[in-house]
């Protein structure tokens, strides 16, 4: 089973700065590869619009946010993978469980939604490439759906990914585990959980925006 730490994540890192690096580096032959299997993912009836404020959440949760770049496949991807990434970071209690898991998948959606089209186009393919039945199998060797996919099934692949003496592989990890962390770690509800005390004091005053930093 593999166990990931936050990665010195201390807090939102501005989307200017992470769309200046290539999350996946994939190279021509990987990204040619995650083209088509996004266009094939399409064709194939696989969700590829953002989920909008439709997305698979239980009723008694909020819906107020609307998603501008994860689908509804994407979002259920994510519940399956945060437990085996952040799971000793999150709550025992179900209901705050939940509750943490919808905010990171939504603070995700937002980081991405501000990258640029490079970096965009890199994660669809990445995601389409997990989400799709035959890939999911063949590539990320899950045989059941995401929304069935047991935590452990979840460490097992990413492990595996992490280990993997494939770049795309190896790079698709550090994609999935950086947009996670710092949605998860980089809130200042979790701080504590990195070992980061918050902005200085003086930072606060000068920086407003600090104070809704979400």
């Amino acid at each position: 089973m593999s166990e990931i730490h936050p990665q010195s994540v201390h807090m939102d890192i501005p989307a200017t700065t992470m769309d200046r690096r290539s999350f996946l580096r994939a190279g021509l032959g990987g990204a040619m590869f995650l083209g088509t299997v996004s266009v094939t993912a399409g064709l194939s009836g696989c969700a590829t619009a953002p989920a909008g404020r439709d997305y698979p959440m239980p009723e008694a949760m909020d819906r107020s946010y609307e998603f501008r770049f994860l689908t509804r496949d994407d979002i259920v991807l994510f519940e399956a993978l945060l437990p085996a990434m952040v799971g000793p970071g999150l709550s025992g209690e179900p209901v705050v469980r939940r509750q943490q898991v919808q905010a990171t998948i939504e603070r995700i959606d937002a980081g991405i939604h501000q990258f640029g089209p490079a970096n965009q186009k890199e994660l669809r393919g990445l995601f389409d490439l997990l989400n799709f039945g035959l890939t999911r199998v063949t590539v990320a060797r899950v045989w059941s759906s995401w929304e069935n996919a047991s935590t452990e099934t979840a460490h097992a692949f990413l492990e595996r990914w992490r280990t993997s003496g494939i770049g795309l592989f190896n790079n698709g990890y550090i994609a999935l585990t950086k947009v996670s962390n710092v949605a998860f770690y980089g809130h200042e509800d979790h701080w504590h959980l990195s070992g980061y005390p918050g902005p200085p004091a003086f930072a606060v005053d000068a920086l407003p925006q600090f104070k809704n930093n979400a």
